[in-house]
């Protein structure tokens, strides 16, 4: 690789290639080195804004011939500095990506470019019967949430991100193109290429085409909202609907410093407890069915009020407040920045990571309220500083590296969905041990020269 070129020359050539879609415009620039996360703002050198896979490619190639970063970004809403441009560099921004190529509706998937939404995708699915029903909260690009192997609320009956993504189209790092699989159902051929890409967070290549399985729409659908005096009594209704094989849609757990977060942002009058919000997909029948059940374990442990929301509006208000924590969160003390984390740990042991991470912050003196999905052992901790106190920044990083430790010792992750980012690279290490050499390995196979997204996931090529 010979030396790298200045960032206007390759402006330039840049704008030479696709015109007034390559900007170094400083608001543009500035708009882009940051997400939902709590990191300072690391902006790019140049944002292109490509149209097809063959402008991506040849982009990478100009890119790699100039020896300059490249940091694929979707809608901005990651949250442990994964789009960050913390060497500077080339920001392939997807928003003009974002149709849906195909609907296979006899074979229940779609092919979508990574800019799409997932809101944007579902209303485009909206005649077709089927909908995709992967939900972080925000309103994230599926090209984001491949790349961060991204979850939320529906994971318990759905699964994750790599339980839905069938086959990627990837730029490597070099231009070429290649897709990781057909579209069948299961394959024996070769090495799983698909599930190296999902989560590799822009490390390995740049995804240029995803396909999904999408799902009926159920027939029925209803949730409800029950409260507890004890996050331990909380869990346990959770572990035990789990348990007792009752399949439920969503099953997430707010703490009461959380609802009351929720009932300002949303003027809504939950008791302030530990409460969780259920929801139910099936037919009439089923859904009942599995209603009455979860209903009868939520008061063998003490669930107060358990409250139904079944028409569609209601349902609506009710998952609103849960996918709007973050800013309700913040409400709770204004002016403030969240520090956001997240573990996962195996749901026998849900119960004791909780309340010890919740009694870990109260003790510190963090307002930090705790929201999780705790079908599947992952729970989430948005821990308020003010950013004019480093002291407290300091106390962030501790307590969330206790929170991390004991997740860890439970044989559980650093992160069940956020990503490794910036934020938890040593974490990665202190999970995996040598594991993350194998890793490395892969990454300079296909990345020799350090271009994709770096000083993720492996402490190199930072500004700082």
């Amino acid at each position: 690789m010979g030396p790298r070129v200045t960032t206007s020359i390759l402006a330039d050539r840049l704008t030479g290639m696709i015109g007034p879609r390559a900007s170094v415009a400083r608001g543009v620039l500035d708009q882009h080195g940051q997400s939902e996360s709590h990191y300072r703002n690391l902006p790019p050198d140049i944002v292109v804004f490509p149209e097809t896979t063959q402008e991506v490619a040849e982009i990478v190639k100009l890119c790699a011939s100039a020896g300059m970063p490249i940091v694929p970004f979707g809608a901005g809403t990651s949250l442990e500095g994964n789009a960050a441009a913390v060497a500077g560099g080339v920001c392939f921004d997807f928003a003009r990506m974002n149709k849906v190529l195909a609907v296979h509706d006899s074979d229940m998937d779609v092919v979508v470019q990574p800019g799409i939404t997932r809101k944007q995708l579902n209303a485009e699915l909206r005649n077709t019967g089927l909908f995709f029903p992967i939900d972080p909260g925000a309103d994230a690009s599926i090209g984001g949430m491949t790349s961060t192997r991204a979850s939320g609320t529906m994971a318990v009956r759905y699964g994750t991100m790599k339980d839905n993504v069938m086959a990627l189209e990837v730029v490597l790092a070099d231009g070429r193109v290649i897709r990781t699989a057909k579209r069948a159902r299961k394959s024996a051929a070769g090495y799983d290429l698909t599930r190296m890409f999902v989560g590799a967070e822009g490390t390995l290549g740049v995804i240029t085409e995803i396909t999904l399985k999408v799902h009926p729409v159920p027939q029925a659908i209803s949730a409800a909202v029950c409260s507890f005096d004890t996050l331990h009594d909380a869990v346990d209704t959770a572990i035990s609907v789990i348990q007792s094989a009752i399949p439920v849609a969503r099953i997430e757990l707010l703490d009461d410093v959380m609802i009351r977060g929720i009932n300002t942002y949303a003027k809504l009058g939950y008791r302030e407890a530990p409460t969780l919000f259920l929801e139910f997909h099936g037919s009439e029948a089923s859904v009942a069915e599995q209603a009455e059940a979860a209903q009868a374990i939520a008061a063998d442990q003490g669930g107060h009020g358990f409250a139904w929301a079944k028409a569609q509006e209601d349902r609506s208000r009710l998952w609103h407040a849960r996918d709007n924590t973050l800013y309700a969160g913040l409400g709770l003390r204004p002016g403030a920045r969240a520090v956001i984390t997240d573990v996962c740990v195996p749901i026998s042991r849900l119960a004791e990571c909780l309340t010890g991470t919740r009694r870990d912050a109260d003790e510190h003196g963090f307002t930090a309220p705790i929201v999780g999905h705790v079908g599947d052992g992952n729970f989430h901790m948005l821990i308020l500083i003010d950013p004019a106190k480093p002291e407290e920044a300091e106390g962030a990083k501790a307590l969330q590296a206790r929170m991390v430790a004991r997740a860890i010792a439970m044989d559980g992750t650093c992160t069940g969905e956020h990503g490794i980012g910036l934020g938890k690279i040593d974490y990665l290490a202190d999970e995996l041990g040598e594991a993350v050499d194998v890793m490395r390995q892969i990454k300079t196979a296909l990345d020799p020269n350090g271009l994709m997204n770096p000083g993720k996931i492996f402490a190199s090529g930072a500004k700082a």
